[in-house]
């Protein structure tokens, strides 16, 4: 920028503290996405959705359940119905007696199963292709949340940046009353000039002062902001603003970049349509049958021998005769369960998400349309931006070269103090617009990165 010169932002800095860091852009923005919260509990989120999808993976594997128990009581039987309502019935076993018996033995029951729903035509495949796009949606959501923190910091770094500037625009207006008035003063005293010019001359000494006490609060509101955003709690920023003093690195070639389809923004809308998309293709296949392998092997053991019915001597007290297993049993299978009532409860809830996908495509053609507006205006911005930069410098140099001639006719008699407090203003005014022209230049670099969805055309420039 031809209007504020290198060696002045080197001497501004060397004006702040020894103990002040100086903070720049990207550190900044590594920070931010480093500690604020809402980013890492989506992180925490997307890593959990990663973890569903090894979860449905693993449903596929069969399941294997081994048990065991050893027990002791009595084993009488009885003919009759019984029905094992909330699987309270023990399953005690024998022969029909003519009395109750309170002989007791000890008994052993050893099982090992396996149940394996080995095709559900593509179901598992389904549900794993769900899981995917669940953490695809999750992972896209961070990445849209990331990108959009880095454009908040960085539009807050520039905001608090144009606010210190400008502070310090209005601390060298300041200066300049303060000179002035200290001239006037002297020479009203003398007699060579009307005490009302020594009275005017406060009065813009007061309205210096209480202009820059204004920036000076809103600078702290900023750096407050700023502080949020960074999740820290310190608000005292020593900032860089040696990327004023210069155009952004490539800007023709910049405002020709077109729209991206990537755009994080884009690419979080369309992973909820596929999202969706996924959901509908389950519940279609929830309503096909499912075919399934199972075996058990088991062993039991009793201490009542096989002649109890006719010897009710043929029973041992013997604890690891009990337990020992005697007798075993396996089976064999294939089956097939089909829920014929599902078909019409899948096909409401397909229909149903058939909905939702529609509803999802209008969301994403609606910010898609919001995106090239974006860009379109985005564009405007950047060459009106450039063009006021450029021109900044002609003002400044002129409103200085005004001042200077109005004090000097001033100081000779030639002019009023009305004619040096207008030229003031004027010059005031110029060294202002500077600044925010500086300021502005990066700030609609910055929304020609957010409209594209490239954050790397405006942080690749520090």
């Amino acid at each position: 920028m031809r209007c504020l010169q290198l060696p002045v932002a080197v001497f501004l800095l060397s004006l702040l503290p020894a103990q002040a860091q100086v903070l720049g852009m990207k550190e900044a923005v590594e920070q931010a996405v480093q500690h604020y919260g809402t980013i890492r509990s989506k992180q925490d989120y997307a890593d959990a959705a990663q973890a569903r999808v090894d979860l449905a993976k693993r449903d596929y594997l069969p399941n294997v359940n081994i048990s065991g128990q050893q027990v002791y009581g009595t084993a009488n039987g009885q003919l009759g119905p019984m029905y094992g309502l909330g699987g309270l019935g023990v399953a005690s076993s024998g022969l029909p007696t003519a009395e109750q018996s309170w002989d007791a033995a000890y008994g052993a029951l050893y099982v090992a199963n396996i149940n394996w729903e080995f095709f559900a035509f593509g179901r598992n495949r389904r549900r794993i292709a769900v899981a995917g796009a669940e953490a695809g949606q999750l992972d896209r959501d961070l990445g849209q949340e990331v990108f959009a923190h880095e454009v908040k910091v960085a539009d807050a770094y520039l905001n608090l940046l144009a606010g210190q500037r400008l502070t310090l625009s209005q601390q060298r207006n300041l200066e300049r009353v303060l000179a002035v008035r200290d001239n006037i003063v002297v020479r009203a005293r003398s007699g060579m000039l009307p005490g009302v010019d020594s009275t005017m001359a406060d009065a813009e000494v007061s309205n210096a002062r209480i202009v820059l006490n204004k920036y000076r609060a809103e600078v702290r509101v900023r750096a407050n902001h700023l502080a949020q955003l960074m999740g820290t709690t310190g608000a005292a920023f020593g900032l860089d603003s040696t990327f004023l003093f210069r155009e952004p690195a490539g800007i023709d070639r910049i405002v020709t970049t077109a729209d991206s389809a990537e755009h994080p923004l884009r690419r979080y809308f369309r992973s909820r349509i596929d999202h969706s998309a996924q959901l509908e293709r389950l519940y279609r296949n929830e309503a096909l049958p499912a075919f399934s392998l199972f075996g058990i092997y088991q062993t039991r053991a009793s201490g009542i021998g096989p002649h109890y019915a006719t010897d009710p001597g043929d029973l041992t007290m013997d604890y690891a005769r009990g337990v020992t297993p005697t007798r075993a049993n396996y089976l064999l299978g294939v089956g097939l369960v089909w829920n014929l009532t599902s078909l019409p409860r899948t096909s409401k809830r397909t229909a149903s998400q058939q909905l939702i996908t529609a509803g999802l495509e209008e969301e994403y053609k609606a910010i898609d349309t919001e995106l090239r507006t974006r860009d379109d205006a985005a564009n405007a911005k950047l060459i009106l931006a450039l063009a006021n930069y450029r021109e900044a410098p002609e003002q400044v140099r002129a409103s200085n070269l005004a001042y200077a001639q109005q004090l000097a006719l001033y100081n000779n008699g030639l002019a009023d103090l009305t004619d040096v407090i207008t030229a003031q203003y004027a010059l005031n005014r110029s060294e202002t617009d500077a600044d925010i022209a500086a300021v502005d230049l990066w700030r609609s670099l910055l929304l020609k990165a957010a409209a594209v969805g490239d954050f790397g055309l405006f942080i690749d420039q520090f």
